[in-house]
């Protein structure tokens, strides 16, 4: 299939999540694929391995694991259950009855739904599938699915539709999750995700954080916001105080959920 993808930004996304859909690819993959020269793809790769989305392994381009975490949302959602189950727990306390809840795609959201299991109604909107269907038997929520390009490795919709979906709505709460953290700035690996995300954090009241502690050591290409723009964080118990305090620094109220 060759694309003829000559924008640079919108050939490196695509090279980035033809490799993590497949897992490897060949360079000479990547040039049919987007139809321009080896010595582009080879420049294109070198870019995407410094920012930790991709690396080269015998001759076959692969995803790092950075990446590799934003595969497939099934995938997601298995891993790090038990951090996301302690950051889940946390949250829960923070969301008064009778709120209005904006979820991102991300899968931490799945798990502080599970946690609300036997809370008072709340408002949930979100533009993840993997929400949705955790709400399909749960009459007491009510559910607003937010229109836009149906993403299947994300289970999410997204795009301009959605965007303007998210222009039409207000929240009192936005939870969400970043790929990333570097300089004060959170980062997701496509460009598409992280315009949801930062569209969410404006149309909510109070932005609240979700991170594991393996976030600290990934890197992602697209940023979404600042710290400073979050207004509480919550990590796991296994977040060094290091990073606790790098999060503090930032003016966020920091919570860090008990194991």
């Amino acid at each position: 299939m060759n694309r003829h993808l000559g924008d640079q930004s919108q050939r490196r996304r695509a090279i980035a999540k033809r490799v993590i859909e497949h897992g490897e690819v060949s360079v000479e993959d990547l040039a049919t694929y987007t139809g321009v020269s080896l010595m582009t793809v080879y420049r294109d790769v070198a870019a995407l391995e410094g920012a930790g989305i991709l690396h080269k392994h015998r001759g076959k381009v692969v995803a790092a694991a950075s990446g590799l975490h934003e595969a497939t949302a099934s995938y997601r959602l298995k891993q790090e259950a038990t951090s996301k189950k302690q950051i889940a727990k946390a949250v829960v306390a923070l969301i008064p009855p009778g709120s209005s809840v904006m979820l991102d795609d991300s899968t931490s959201g799945v798990w502080v739904l599970r946690e609300l299991a036997e809370s008072a109604p709340i408002s949930v909107i979100t533009n993840s599938l993997l929400v949705a269907r955790e709400l399909e038997e749960e009459s007491r929520h009510s559910l607003l699915v937010l229109g836009g390009e149906y993403q299947s490795w994300a289970a999410a919709t997204m795009g301009p539709v959605t965007i303007s979906n998210l222009e039409a709505v207000h929240a009192d709460i936005c939870l969400i999750s970043a790929s990333g953290i570097r300089n004060g700035t959170v980062y997701h690996p496509y460009a598409d995700v992280a315009a949801v995300k930062a569209k969410m954090m404006e149309s909510s009241e109070l932005t609240i954080l979700l991170l594991d502690h393996t976030k600290f050591k990934r890197r992602a290409m697209y940023s979404f916001g600042k710290l400073a723009d979050v207004d509480v964080i919550v990590v796991d118990s296994q977040t060094s105080e290091e990073d606790v305090q790098m999060l503090q620094d930032s003016g966020a109220r920091v919570i860090v959920a008990k194991p």
